[in-house]
């Protein structure tokens, strides 16, 4: 495993607006892409995919106007390994400050044989030649393997190899279907790292799909295998079960300061930013999701209370306002117990002692069976309903 030195950072490259864009019903509008790419700016992203130019008209237009309107963040453009794809994609991020053109071709045998119907050779050299196309634009290329995770390290390494001596710099290593175990995922990183000559002056990515729920855990395997970048999207959005969710791989991170890693996120706009996608994508955020999801910072569970309202480090691990939600939430239901019963009337403005609280229980809990969750008014009825 490559060695690694303390407070390294790891870019953040976002997709949102490319590939989270492929969800059926989240198609955006120009003025939509615009204000997002620029919410994403100001959330720290160091690399934006603000689309791929030759898709459609629009898309063109959209990462024109990005192009010319970001300051900070690097703006990039996909293309495949087509004369046409890069030459558009240049035209439409030349107004850029800093950009980079995203190209690449299938590399597993799978893709290789019912995609492109091709050899290995071929591959390979098209792979060369699209770089080579590309550097002729921008000194930022990145090439993206694809299907990676299904291919064949040790031919892996010779697309890597080559596609580095074309011009290269940063060079993306895509689980295309979500297929790897994490440390599977990381073993790869690891074996391109100690194979493939000149790979330490570039940066390797990870790029993972969750169509078995583990896009942010072979990320981080990714990481710790010797990739600094991590491609990901607000909200986890993106082709079928969706990529990695960016709010999860920066506080594991951030949480996991041991790793020696850090990302340029500016945390505390993380939820803001999931509700500025989810409305203007018009995708709900599932009420459990990491991070951003609704119930995230809640808790129902008498034991989980209790603990809570002790110390709220037994049963939180991250402080709501670190990524920008709301105050932490005692929810009353059949399962909780009499102190966050207190806790609740007490925020009210209910000055009960411990006998009020033993005399109040059994009317809660008969409530709250009958409840999926007690609320402020049913707290306030049975607070009148005891004074008398």
């Amino acid at each position: 495993m490559m060695s690694k030195t303390l407070n390294e950072k790891v870019f953040i490259f976002d997709t949102t607006l490319r590939d989270g864009e492929q969800v059926p019903g989240c198609k955006l509008n120009a003025k939509e892409k615009l204000d997002l790419a620029l919410h994403l700016e100001a959330l720290g992203v160091d690399i934006l995919e603000a689309g791929f130019p030759v898709s459609s008209p629009g898309d063109f237009e959209s990462v024109h106007q990005i192009a010319k309107t970001l300051k900070n963040t690097v703006v990039c453009g996909l293309s495949r390994a087509v004369k046409n794809d890069i030459e558009v994609a240049a035209a439409a991020l030349k107004p850029a400050k800093r950009f980079r053109i995203h190209t690449g071709i299938g590399t597993s045998d799978l893709h290789i044989k019912y995609k492109f119907n091709a050899t290995r050779e071929e591959i390979i050299q098209r792979a060369i030649d699209a770089v080579k196309l590309a550097r002729n634009f921008t000194d930022d290329v990145e090439f993206y393997a694809e299907d990676a995770g299904r291919t064949d390290n040790e031919f892996l390494a010779r697309v890597i190899e080559a596609v580095i001596k074309a011009g290269a710099t940063t060079l993306n290593i895509p689980d295309t279907t979500g297929y790897c175990l994490p440390y599977q995922y990381q073993a790869k990183m690891e074996y391109l790292v100690n194979h493939v000559p000149g790979i330490e002056k570039t940066i390797l990515s990870c790029h993972c799909h969750n169509d078995l729920g583990l896009a942010t855990a072979n990320s981080i395997a990714g990481v710790m295998g010797g990739a600094r970048q991590i491609e990901c999207t607000i909200n986890g959005l993106g082709e079928r079960a969706g990529n990695t969710a960016l709010e999860e791989v920066v506080m594991v991170l951030n949480q996991h300061k041991d790793l020696g890693y850090y990302t340029n996120i500016n945390t505390k706009l993380l939820n803001p930013i999931s509700h500025e996608v989810s409305e203007i994508m018009r995708m709900a955020v599932q009420p459990n999701k990491a991070i951003v999801g609704a119930n995230a910072f809640s808790h129902s569970s008498g034991i989980h209370q209790d603990g809570f309202l002790k110390e709220a480090q037994t049963y939180e691990i991250i402080n709501p306002a670190e990524v920008g939600a709301e105050d932490s939430k005692i929810v009353l239901t059949a399962r909780s117990g009499r102190s966050a019963l207190a806790h609740r009337l007490q925020k009210l403005g209910f000055q009960y002692d411990r006998n009020d609280i033993d005399i109040l229980y059994p009317i809660f809990v008969q409530v709250a069976d009958q409840k999926k969750e007690v609320k402020e008014e049913d707290l306030q009825k049975m607070a009148a309903d005891y004074k008398k």
